[in-house]
């Protein structure tokens, strides 16, 4: 090597020195910015409940030591004037051991005990009566497991987090139209107000509640698909600001940095369990979904064996 090429060598390797220390520098101010952004979330979006263990458990689930939990969305129709409805429920249980997510959505004109208000009606009407408390204890008194965390959604905001995450994609399995969007069958892209309807629609769909649990399962994966995409941390101040502005849950941050380090694994096998063997009753002229109830106890067992309780 001539003695200009080992200079223009010696030229070379500072610049390129040079580019990668910038390139470092940015994604270290990049992450701090980004974790600044989700603990602020986080802690925005945290909202205690008053109680702090489920009666049906001894001890509170530690997370470090890998222990399955289980967790309620409440999906909120706001009403002026009142709390509004939990039109969406879904439960969920988390097993990292076996590396699974099993989740449940109950019709929400079931009919049951109202913790706490001690008469029947349909299960929506706990949280307008009591809020995310009330609707705990109700689930956790229809499906005979601890609750342990919950997370309220404004569904009515919904669309902004599907906005916010770049748009959605879902195979639909039924041509219909929902208000002014029609959705035709096959692989499907949505923005927000489009998964809104998406989900909301029943009428039309032959399973009537059913086909509704299903598109909302597959909306909740795909959020959390897109949410983890690169382009989606790039958006990440949009997508922190609607689920900051939509959400609250009882999970602090802490206790959610163990489970996205120790629960992975969990959310990628997701068993939907159905209930769907019940029927439609008139009770003082108020139609109700009445459980079956082998159906029940089935699906019950096996939420506890996934909880390992």
């Amino acid at each position: 090597m001539s003695r200009i090429e080992k200079r223009k060598k010696k030229r070379i390797w500072p610049w390129i020195v040079g580019i990668l220390g910038v390139f470092v520098l940015v994604v270290v101010v990049y992450g701090i910015l980004v974790f600044k952004s989700l603990t602020d979330t986080a802690k925005g979006i945290h909202e205690p409940i008053d109680r702090e263990i489920s009666e049906k458990r001894d001890e509170p689930v530690v997370f470090k030591n890998q222990e399955p939990f289980s967790m309620l969305v409440l999906g909120v129709d706001a009403r002026a004037g009142d709390r509004g409805r939990s039109d969406t429920i879904i439960v969920m249980t988390v097993n990292p051991e076996t590396k699974s997510t099993k989740m449940v959505s109950i019709p929400r004109d079931t009919y049951t005990e109202i913790i706490g208000r001690g008469f029947n009606d349909k299960i929506n009407h706990a949280y307008a009566f009591g809020g995310i408390e009330m609707s705990m204890a109700t689930v956790e008194n229809l499906l005979d497991i601890p609750i342990d965390y919950v997370v309220q959604v404004n569904m009515e905001s919904f669309k902004d987090i599907v906005d916010a995450v770049g748009g959605i994609s879902v195979n639909n399995t039924l041509d219909f139209k929902s208000g002014s969007h029609t959705f035709s069958k096959g692989q499907i892209s949505l923005n927000g107000n489009e998964a809104l309807a998406f989900v909301r629609m029943r009428k039309e769909d032959p399973r009537g509640d059913f086909g509704r649990q299903d598109r909302q399962k597959q909306v909740i994966q795909a959020v959390l698909r897109e949410g983890a995409s690169v382009s989606s941390l790039l958006n990440y101040k949009s997508i922190f600001g609607a689920i900051g502005d939509n959400v609250k849950t009882n999970m602090t941050f802490d206790e959610m940095i163990e489970v996205q380090k120790n629960y992975r694994d969990a959310t990628g096998k997701v068993d939907q369990l159905y209930i769907e063997k019940g029927q439609g009753k008139i009770i003082d002229s108020i139609w109700y979904y009445i459980l079956n109830d082998a159906e029940l106890q089935g699906i019950t067992g096996e939420l506890k064996e996934h909880l390992e309780l």
